[in-house]
């Protein structure tokens, strides 16, 4: 879905398999952040993290691709702990009744460049669900040379309006519209299970490795009481 056929377009294709792929999206370095205006004085932003989901996508037709995303809201964060306190109770986004937010494509298309698409989905969010379209550019398509697993990156941004989700608290004081700018890594899903498997087993290795070198401390730390007595006598 997220392929910009720009200036690389040539080796994207040469390098990726002709058929859909299943990515997987890497919650360490996806991340969106929302902008509103606050009496038009300022532009504050808070950021959620922690996005799961996966990602169909077809280099030979991008428009064929899909994408399923889930934003668990308790991740949000305004750097501010009573706003963020405020964010989550019911006079915002009531995050115990509705702890997710969602988003489903059902269309996707080429945009206005090389390279950029715009994808409608289902959002749904404080249990109101509308149509959003998003923007949406490829950063890069490849192989990730830190784990050699597949990978893809793009950026997506939308404006929302909250009042239409239920969200219209302050209304006009702190505006309606919301900017919304996602980016994002996903990862070819196969292969980075196995690297997610592949540094548990090393962890586990490490970890066995640490309780037997403690085990052997503890026991020497034992006897040199006994040792010292003995001598004595």
């Amino acid at each position: 879905m997220f392929c910009r056929f720009a200036f690389a377009a040539a080796f994207a294709l040469a390098s990726a398999p002709l058929h859909a792929t299943t990515y997987a999206f890497e919650v360490h370095h996806t991340q969106g952040v929302i902008r509103w205006s606050h009496l038009g004085f300022s532009n504050p932003t808070a950021q959620f993290t922690q996005v799961e989901g996966t990602l169909e996508f077809d280099p030979a037709d991008p428009t064929k691709s899909s994408v399923t995303v889930a934003i668990p809201l308790t991740s949000m964060s305004s750097g501010l702990p009573d706003l963020d306190d405020d964010f989550r109770s019911a006079n915002f986004f009531d995050v115990p009744k509705f702890p997710t937010a969602t988003f489903k494509s059902t269309k996707v298309e080429k945009g206005g460049a090389s390279g950029q698409l715009k994808v409608t989905g289902d959002f749904s969010v404080h249990g109101v669900t509308k149509p959003v379209v998003l923007d949406v550019t490829l950063n890069k398509i490849g192989v990730n040379p830190r784990n050699n697993v597949p990978s893809i990156g793009f950026e997506a941004t939308t404006t929302l309006r909250r009042s239409e989700f239920g969200l219209g608290n302050y209304v006009p004081q702190v505006s309606d519209e919301i900017q919304v700018h996602v980016t994002c890594q996903a990862d070819e899903a196969k292969a980075y299970v196995q690297h997610l498997k592949a540094n548990a087993a090393a962890a586990a290795v490490d970890a066995k490795r640490a309780a037997d070198e403690a085990a052997v401390v503890e026991a020497a730390a034992m006897k040199a009481p006994a040792v010292k007595e003995a001598a004595k006598n």
